[in-house]
């Protein structure tokens, strides 16, 4: 016999979420992690560091080489990562 107010798991899971204010940081965290997958082995080695900041996506690299290819595609790769997380998350990409 099933009750009339049941509700799907991941559905309430998310809702646990918001109610703590911490699905906007998650979904932060998994969009760093899709950088690694998005950009490729060759660039994640070069990659020191990345993280959110005021909706910016900061990313320090070790390689000028790479900073300025990915400076010519930060446009279209902000977009893709935005489009894997779902919804918009970061307004622009700060290459050091």
């Amino acid at each position: 016999m099933r009750k009339k107010n049941t509700q799907k798991l991941d559905e309430v899971i998310q809702e646990y979420l918001k109610d703590l204010k911490i699905d906007g940081k998650l979904k932060e965290v998994r969009l760093i992690r899709s950088w690694y997958d998005m950009v490729g082995k060759t660039i994640s080695r070069s990659t020191k560091d990345v993280y959110i900041k005021n909706r910016k996506l900061f990313v320090k690299l070790n390689s000028s080489v790479i900073r300025n290819e990915l400076f010519m595609i930060r446009d279209g790769l902000k977009n893709k990562l935005n489009e894997q997380a779902g919804e918009s998350i970061i307004d622009e990409i700060i290459l050091k």
